[in-house]
């Protein structure tokens, strides 16, 4: 297969990004940059991951969209090529605990004396300050001192995490980015850069303002289980088919609920849910029902209605769904399934680029691209390492 093109399109298309390459929120949010359009130039320091993970490097979605030039920071020659790129950028990204950057040399104090109009963006767990501010950890952690994990699972049952979507991308890349925009357009309104500290913590805590909210009005219950969007209500939750697996039911309104209950046979006798007394009722009539058909043959029954029931597919299936198909929610690219670009532009849609780079695969291609002279003098010093193939999983020094 012939390599993708490196034209860029979508709206973000002539802003330059340097990212200092990190683990889950700061690549993901710099995927999303380049998938919109964005010039992202990613700076892997040489040597092997500090997550190894059991498959080759272009799997890692993570990465995609932009070249990886793998520099060491700790070389002077490689510092200063980092700065020189921040010279030309609009956006830096970090996913550094607080105070490595500055001792590597690339604090946002020097940045911004190089770059007065960059948008220096933080990417941390805890935050740049307070007290666990230098203390390790993971997405787990930092939903469960926001109250977000406590609420989520099983009536009676443990916390259950949810990926790492509500922490590490929700609460985390999805405000780095949001940041990120917003430090772009004050900067080109305003023609100066600032720092952007955008913490897990925070942005988990924001995540859940209408949850907190219900729980500062009384209607939310610290129970699991028990409230309106948490599986707590016998028509918002999941029931199990016949064959193992499961249908989400989503029928809040009363349209929704009669809908429902025609559709499932269950016109006759059935207790009046506004009475919390029937609940438990409820729940076992609808959970008796449904095990007598398969998961597919529900989605047939309910098909075309306004029942809010959908099948719980994985994700190989989910990609096969008739209307993510339509869409084109995920597609296939270079042999590999994976999500497209969102959201969409009607004007200057985003577009997947190049496929996950190996590390340092791109150094002395994309640091020429970016105006860095001798790059092949950087490459003699030890400064810069290039790798193998950029399109593939070969990453014997050349």
């Amino acid at each position: 297969m012939a390599a993708p093109s490196d034209e860029r399109r979508g709206p973000l298309t002539g802003v330059r990004v340097v990212e200092l390459a990190g683990i889950g929120p700061s690549p993901f949010a710099c995927m999303l940059l380049a998938d919109l359009g964005a010039d992202v130039i990613r700076i892997d320091r040489p040597g092997p991951s500090p997550l190894p993970l059991p498959m080759p490097p272009e799997a890692d979605l993570l990465r995609r969209g932009r070249p990886s030039v793998a520099l060491d920071l700790k070389h002077p020659d490689g510092l200063a090529t980092v700065l020189r790129l921040v010279e030309t950028a609009d956006v830096l990204v970090e996913g550094y605990r607080p105070g490595v950057a500055e001792r590597l040399g690339l604090g946002p104090d020097t940045c911004l004396e190089r770059n007065p109009r960059l948008v220096y963006a933080r990417m941390t767990g805890w935050g740049q300050d307070g007290p666990l501010a230098h203390a390790a950890g993971h997405d787990n952690g930092y939903i469960a001192i926001t109250g977000a994990l406590a609420a989520i699972g099983a009536a009676g049952g443990p916390p259950q995490l949810p990926l790492n979507l509500v922490g590490d991308f929700g609460g985390g890349a999805m405000y780095l980015v949001v940041g990120i925009l917003a430090g772009l357009l004050e900067a080109r309104t305003g023609g100066r850069g600032q720092v952007v500290d955008a913490a897990i913590v925070d942005g988990t805590s924001h995540l859940a303002a209408m949850i907190v909210g219900m729980v500062g009005g009384g209607v939310w219950s610290s129970e699991r289980g028990t409230n309106v969007l948490d599986g707590g209500l016998p028509w918002y939750s999941v029931y199990e088919a016949s064959d193992g697996g499961w249908l989400a039911v989503g029928a809040l309104e009363d349209q929704f609920w009669q809908v429902l209950l025609e559709r499932l046979g269950l016109t006759q006798d059935v207790p009046d849910r506004r009475d919390p007394s029937t609940w438990p009722a409820l729940r076992s009539m609808l959970a008796e029902t449904f095990r007598t058909r398969t998961r597919d043959e529900w989605t047939h029954v309910f098909e075309g209605t306004d029942a809010c029931v959908a099948p719980v597919l994985d994700f190989a299936e989910a990609a096969k769904h008739p209307h993510l198909a339509a869409r084109g929610t995920y597609v296939e690219r270079d042999g590999l399934v994976q999500p497209a670009p969102a959201p969409r532009f009607s004007r200057t849609p985003g577009a997947l680029s190049t496929p996950p780079p190996a590390a340092g695969s791109g150094t002395r291609e994309a640091l020429t691209a970016w105006g860095i002279e001798d790059v092949d003098g950087l490459i003699d010093s030890g400064a810069a390492v290039q790798t193998g193939s950029r399109y593939s999983a070969d990453t014997t020094d050349r």
